[in-house]
């Protein structure tokens, strides 16, 4: 039998890779508003790379849920937040 919940450490690396990712995606956001009408090459680089960031970012948080996220109890059941966001979504 598994732990419902993570330890607190867990969780502290979860929160972690959370905020890692919210930066990222406010700095893309941040990013945006500013972006004139008509981009120059700057523009289009920094965009790129702040999307390149911010898609490594979301991908080490999905990959540190999977790893560290909570454990059911019940065989068969989902083993991570994303899994079980993604098993509630899930019609009937």
């Amino acid at each position: 039998m598994t732990d419902l919940y993570p330890a607190a450490d867990d969780r502290e690396v979860l929160r972690e890779a959370a905020a890692r990712h919210t930066v990222a995606a406010r700095d893309v956001e941040t990013f945006l508003r500013r972006l004139p009408e008509v981009p120059d090459p700057a523009d289009l680089t920094e965009y790129a790379n702040l999307i390149t960031r911010e898609e490594q970012t979301r991908a080490d948080r999905q990959a540190v849920d999977r790893r560290r996220g909570p454990r059911s109890a019940r065989s068969g059941s989902p083993t991570s937040f994303g899994e079980s966001r993604r098993a509630a979504a899930m019609p009937g």
